[in-house]
């Protein structure tokens, strides 16, 4: 058996593969330009010593998307979509990664930088991609002894696996030619994001409802649930955005509080400080923005209390870092209702630990729970064995899962969303749509296809915390009360 030790690591390069691409080859989603370090170590802008040939730079630069893979028309048709065990599943599918050469880098070998910058796999791993194809530059195959040059174009493609999310229908409560209205089941990120591109809220609903081109006008994070405004055009989109910064929108969301939360109105104003970008955690401090949220208690089932939440600012986190403050957190808050905050749990403040040993310890804990188990065959150093080579695939392999379900992993406390008209629709798509393995195609090349599976719980797909009601100048949108805010519920 392989050590712990080592499992941990090995599971910590293909977990970091997935988000080394996004956090530093991010300008697949947005542009970057080359940043260069002048002799105080800070950044600058550098011109290009000299142009590369075949590439129009300035029309990249300039934000023509289309010309980068990703962002044609075709996007949506990259894989398809399959249900099981409660889930909706994506197949896994090629994406390919680009980036421009960044100052630091120029001159160095390629394989180098790979090795150095994103450090998700080994140089052996590196090198076989380089040779297999799989990293261009100049959207054309180099050897591992190339070195990059400025405004050179690096592309890099895997083959994707996105994390499962909740199999359940997007409801639209209103569809308009300005304005769309939905509400948003939990798990689902708004955004592509991280592990999440096709298993978004905007992918769904340009593939399975013909909805493109939307424009967000607020945020909900990926494990809350609710309502969730869109426009249909850039204008109409800012106009609401607006609205919403002036302050002329009242918001209230729904939550579930451990404990019993006081009867009368509680007014916090704590000002809330991103303590981790790079994590998204925030907590309470003398440093951070102005802020305010009202809570007032709807109703107590013996353990828990459902309270109603107005937000009049919208800091990231607020509600929940506002009830972690005040020693209420989320019932099911896989976040701010831990105790790596401290036995406490940061009530009344980050008290126990630094803010730099929290991110650690936030780190450590959360690396632990992740849909992907570590990987059952490679070799100690990441490569890949000699007798199977990076190339070729296995069609036909259906994923193996560390344990099988013993059920659906649809919570209980979402049953909501699969009542109504659309829930009807979505059960006959959801049969039609179950696992096909000749889809699944396992490739030899992808650190991820060695993995064995692991279903996200049913508590790891929400939290009880749910957007309501928006209202404007002269409009507002509803969404209907899940089952957990109810005052016969009792599953905590």
């Amino acid at each position: 058996m392989i050590a712990v030790n080592h499992l941990k690591t090995a599971f910590g390069r293909i977990y970091n593969l997935g988000n080394f691409v996004t956090a530093v080859m991010s300008t697949a989603v947005k542009e970057s330009f080359p940043i260069g370090r002048n002799d105080a170590g800070c950044g600058v802008k550098r011109k290009a010593e000299e142009p590369v040939t075949g590439l129009d730079i300035k029309k990249i630069r300039q934000g023509q998307k289309e010309l980068r893979p990703g962002f044609g028309s075709d996007r949506f048709d990259e894989t398809e979509y399959y249900f099981q065990h409660g889930l909706r599943k994506v197949y896994p599918y090629y994406f390919t990664y680009t980036t421009f050469c960044k100052g630091r880098w120029v001159g160095h070998l390629l394989v180098d930088v790979f090795t150095r910058e994103f450090r998700a796999h080994s140089r052996e791993v590196y090198e076989n991609a380089i040779k297999a194809g799989l990293v261009t530059v100049n959207n054309k195959s180099v050897g591992t002894d190339y070195r990059l040059k400025d405004n050179d174009l690096l592309a890099n493609t895997l083959h994707r696996h996105e994390v499962p999310v909740l199999g359940a229908p997007i409801k639209i409560l209103h569809n308009a030619d300005d304005m769309i209205v939905i509400d948003k089941p939990p798990s689902i990120p708004v955004h592509p994001c991280g592990r999440y591109r096709h298993n978004s809220v905007i992918f769904i609903l340009a593939k399975e409802h013909g909805l493109q081109n939307l424009h967000t006008v607020h945020r909900l994070d990926r494990l809350t649930s609710g309502l969730l405004l869109m426009s249909r055009s850039v204008d109409r989109a800012r106009e609401l955005e607006n609205e919403i910064k002036g302050r002329l929108v009242s918001k209230e969301y729904l939550c579930r509080v451990e404990g019993c939360f006081p009867d009368d109105m509680v007014t916090c104003c704590e000002p809330i400080e991103v303590i981790s970008h790079k994590i998204g955690v925030c907590g309470v401090s003398a440093h951070g923005k102005d802020c305010k949220t009202e809570f007032k208690k709807l109703s107590y089932n013996g353990k828990s209390s459902v309270v109603l939440c107005k937000p009049f600012t919208g800091r990231m986190h607020q509600i929940r870092v506002h009830l972690q403050f005040l020693g209420y957190p989320i019932v099911n808050d896989p976040l701010y209702n831990h105790t790596v905050f401290g036995s406490q749990k940061a009530k009344g403040g980050l008290t126990e630990k630094t803010k730099e040993q929290l991110v650690e310890d936030l780190l450590e804990v959360h690396n632990l729970k992740k849909w992907l188990g570590p990987e059952m065959d490679l070799t100690p150093d990441g490569s890949f064995p000699e007798d199977e080579p990076p190339d070729g695939g296995e069609t036909g392999a259906a994923p193996e899962l560390l344990e099988e379900p013993a059920g659906s992993h649809f919570p209980a406390s979402l049953n909501h969303y699969l009542e109504g008209a659309e829930s009807v629709t979505f059960r006959a798509m959801m049969e039609k749509q179950a696992f096909d393995k000749a889809k699944f195609v396992r490739r030899h090349e992808c650190l991820e296809c060695r993995c064995k599976y692991k279903d996200p719980e049913p508590e790891d797909l929400l939290i009880y915390l749910h957007c309501l009601r928006y209202k404007g100048t002269n409009w507002v949108y509803e969404a209907e009360w899940p089952s957990w805010a109810k005052d016969n519920w009792t599953d905590d």
